[in-house]
């Protein structure tokens, strides 16, 4: 394996790669990407995030993919300028995610808690409150508010936000004192929705036009916070498929006004969702020419094939209180009777226990998107979503629909 790594061409995860480079990375790693994923993670009894098995992956074969360096040069560009390198991020990647013993270690390594996480949840059953600065708990009786507060952009998601959320989600399935979650975007201040709540403008696309976004946070993304909600937190001595005992609670989802893209997504993975009267939710994957994370293995499943071709591919937006809008939607209230409505769900939801809704989620996941299923998706995803964070189209498609309209307005 040394060997092997030591003939690996130095400059093949640089700008500009021939074809043959390509194939030469390529070449590698269906040969030693596997033996290299478990060198770095010592036969698998070490584990690794996405984004530190990266840097790893890095240091012990150089130039497979890009190291600290070639990174930090890369996010100061903006998105136009963009070099590519991190396509060879994906590569390696969709190679782990190809083979299951390594696709489901690196999974499971992505639902463990985050080392702040007892500290965070001891802060929350001390003062009933947890401040992650973009992101808050607040404790309402059994129940939890998980409340994304990314305020100035319209509750968009981000580097720092998807952070946040991840912290806030360990600390509280941690908590002891509470039976359910509720995730919910906070009251922003931008002038044409001053004082209202708003579930999510979906991704931040001021940060991805300018640069700010790398690849590894789609993927982050998907394996940790998301991830955390649907299949709640492992522990390292047993593989979190659908026969472990998972740390989980059930999760309501609540549209206020909108939930675009990545707000939207989210939904997906909740036990139920409430919505204001009025509100809608799309996914505008089509004007944004991004594959929406896991959406095309959930949405399908939940609003049937077709409709879930029209949101994904032809950006079809969906009232909550429409026929279409009630297959996600379970309840949808007033405005002023909205929160009443949350706590009713909630009610229902855990009236028979904890352990139960455990019991449930595990069960309904067995059927419908057991972890080996989710390993193989991502196999496809980590390359194609890659492909278009990096393709000129991505840029030509914001500067169509947002940036044109941003200056206009």
């Amino acid at each position: 394996m040394g060997a092997a790594l030591d003939t690996l061409p130095a400059r093949i995860a640089g700008a500009g790669d021939t074809v043959a480079a390509t194939t030469t990375r390529r070449d590698f790693l269906a040969r030693h990407a596997i033996g290299l994923y478990d060198r770095l993670t010592a036969g698998r009894s070490r584990f690794l995030r996405v984004g530190e098995l990266l840097l790893a992956a890095a240091d012990a074969a150089p130039g497979l993919v890009p190291d600290r360096q070639a990174l930090a040069a890369e996010a100061a560009r903006p998105l136009s300028a963009k070099t590519g390198i991190e396509m060879a991020q994906a590569e390696f990647l969709a190679a782990i995610f190809a083979d299951r013993g390594a696709g489901l270690h690196l999974c499971h390594a992505m639902m463990l808690p985050r080392p702040e996480a007892p500290e965070n949840a001891a802060r929350l059953a001390r003062d009933g409150v947890l401040d992650l600065g973009l992101v808050r708990i607040m404790r309402q009786g059994r129940l939890l508010i998980v409340e994304n507060r990314n305020t100035g952009r319209l509750n968009a998601e981000d580097v720092p936000t998807i952070d946040a959320l991840e912290h806030a989600v360990d600390a509280a399935l941690l908590d002891a004192d509470s039976a359910a979650c509720i995730l919910r975007g906070g009251v922003v201040d931008h002038p044409r929705y001053a004082g209202r709540r708003l579930a999510g403008a979906g991704l931040n696309l001021t940060d991805l036009y300018e640069g700010r976004v790398p690849y590894v946070m789609y993927i982050e993304r998907e394996m940790g916070w998301v991830s955390k909600v649907f299949r709640g937190l492992a522990s390292p001595g047993e593989l979190p498929d659908e026969t472990a005992q998972t740390v989980e609670k059930a999760w309501i989802g609540v549209i206020d006004t909108f939930a675009i893209g990545a707000a939207a997504q989210a939904l997906l993975v909740c036990d139920a969702v409430v919505a204001e009267a009025g509100s809608w939710f799309n996914v505008p994957a089509r004007k944004e020419g991004l594959v929406p994370g896991a959406t095309n293995l959930r949405l399908p499943r939940i609003m049937g094939d077709r409709l879930a071709r029209q949101i994904i591919m032809t950006g079809r937006t969906i009232q909550a209180d429409s026929p279409e809008g009630r297959l996600l939607v379970d309840r949808v209230a007033p405005a002023g009777e909205l929160d009443a409505a949350i706590a009713e769900v909630a009610a229902d939801l855990v009236d028979g226990g904890v352990v139960s809704v455990a019991g449930n989620r595990r069960a309904f996941r067995v059927g419908q998107e057991p972890l080996d299923l989710f390993r193989a998706y991502l196999a496809t995803y980590t390359r194609e979503v890659a492909i278009c964070h990096l393709s000129p189209a991505l840029v030509a498609n914001l500067e169509r629909h947002w940036t044109g309209r941003r200056k206009a307005g």
